[in-house]
């Protein structure tokens, strides 16, 4: 196979110094670097396989970036330092690819017990529970990585928190690291079984002070089992009233991608809604409905609920549109809309494939840091009306 023109081929050596690429290989290398062997194969590269830092096969795509006009965006750039040899001229995907290595995960107990190290004081408790629901119909809006990484947040800074995850898919159980099987008492057991509240619930393994009530896919079938129960919409709330939860600082409901009887049983047994939006336009269209919603139950099942907090997630400040609903659903809600934006982070998205949240994942990077701000404000009372 050929290997094209621009990687330092014995046969280029007519061309002059500035006719032929720089990088590795090159007439920029060291002069005691190994020399190609014979047929022209470099020693560290078989066959067929492109140099480290090179996207492709010949002149148009090797080389710096500056040699062929790509510049980089700042958003997954490397700190000085960090990998040997020159910036190629990769792909953000690329980059993203070897920043994600697992050496996040294989030094987070590191960087958690720094993090601790760091932490000046704890953050103001409340003086009662706060039962806070985070609701939203529309999937994908980042319901559960909120309840995850906020609840995770306030119990690093020493409040005592409850996750009760009352989505099927049980994805809150999954990132805090807790057993969700079919076999293990869960959610389902308390709202259709009439389970006692404090015979599910168990410990996240990786932080203290934080507790989980599992979901398990039998709540799939919750939806229609609860139809012919009495006091459907506030069994939840039965539950918690039997449970005293003023042991927790804060109790957080993860609710599933719906307006079905599990989030109508989340609205009547919370105080304080949350709701997380996309910074896109769909995430808008179903926020009417849902503010419907959360009206009917304030009107005839829980009148303590408000729209306490608007979370604004998933935010690209490289996109006009995501600064334009930012705006309109501050301009449209007011103060109850945290001043901090959660920013999309790809440690955020890997963080549960270790059973983890992204606040012992990778302490440091933009996601942790950002929803650690949003619990502080949520904290400090600077979301609450």
């Amino acid at each position: 196979m050929s290997t094209g023109p621009g990687l330092g081929r014995p046969d280029r050596a007519d061309e002059s110094p500035d006719e032929q690429p720089s990088g590795p290989g090159g007439p920029g290398a060291d002069e005691g670097a190994a020399a190609p062997a014979s047929g022209g194969t470099r020693p560290e590269s078989s066959p067929g396989t492109a140099p480290s830092g090179h996207a492709m096969w010949g002149n148009t795509t090797s080389g710096t970036a500056e040699n062929v006009g790509y510049v980089p965006t700042n958003a997954g750039a490397q700190p000085p330092g960090s990998r040997n040899g020159p910036n190629q001229g990769e792909s953000e995907l690329v980059r993203e690819a070897l920043r994600d290595a697992k050496v996040s995960h294989e030094t987070a107990v590191t960087a958690l017990k720094a993090m601790a190290g760091r932490r000046d004081r704890e953050w103001p408790r409340p003086d009662r529970c706060r039962v806070i629901t985070i609701a939203n119909q529309k999937g994908g809006v980042g319901k559960t990585t909120s309840s995850v990484n906020i609840a995770a947040s306030l119990a690093m800074h020493g409040a005592q928190v409850l996750v009760v995850d009352l989505d099927p898919q049980g994805n809150a159980s999954t990132a805090l690291g807790v057993d969700h099987h079919a076999e293990v008492p869960s959610i389902y057991d308390v709202l259709i079984e009439d389970m006692a509240l404090s015979d599910i619930i168990v410990p996240a393994p990786e932080i203290p002070n934080l507790f989980c009530a599992p979901a398990t896919l039998n709540l799939a079938g919750a939806e229609i089992e609860l139809v012919s129960k009495v006091a459907r919409e506030s069994r939840l709330q039965r539950a918690l009233d039997a449970y005293d939860i003023e042991k927790f600082d804060y109790v957080l409901i993860d609710c599933p991608p719906s307006l079905g009887l599990l989030t109508v049983n989340a609205l009547v047994g919370g105080d304080e809604l949350l709701i997380p939006i996309q910074c896109e336009y769909y995430a808008l269209e179903g926020l009417g409905q849902l503010i419907r919603t959360v009206d009917l139950v304030k009107a005839h099942l829980n009148q303590k609920l408000r729209v306490s907090t608007i979370l604004l997630t998933m935010y690209d400040a490289r996109t006009r549109l995501a600064a334009q609903v930012a705006e309109d659903v501050r301009s449209h809600f007011g103060d109850v809309v945290l001043n901090t934006v959660i920013p999309r982070s790809v440690r955020v998205s890997e963080a549960p494939s270790y059973g983890q949240s992204v606040m012992t994942y990778d302490p440091g990077s933009s996601g942790a840091l950002a929803y650690s701000e949003a619990a502080s404000e949520m904290a400090h009372g600077g979301a609450v009306q």
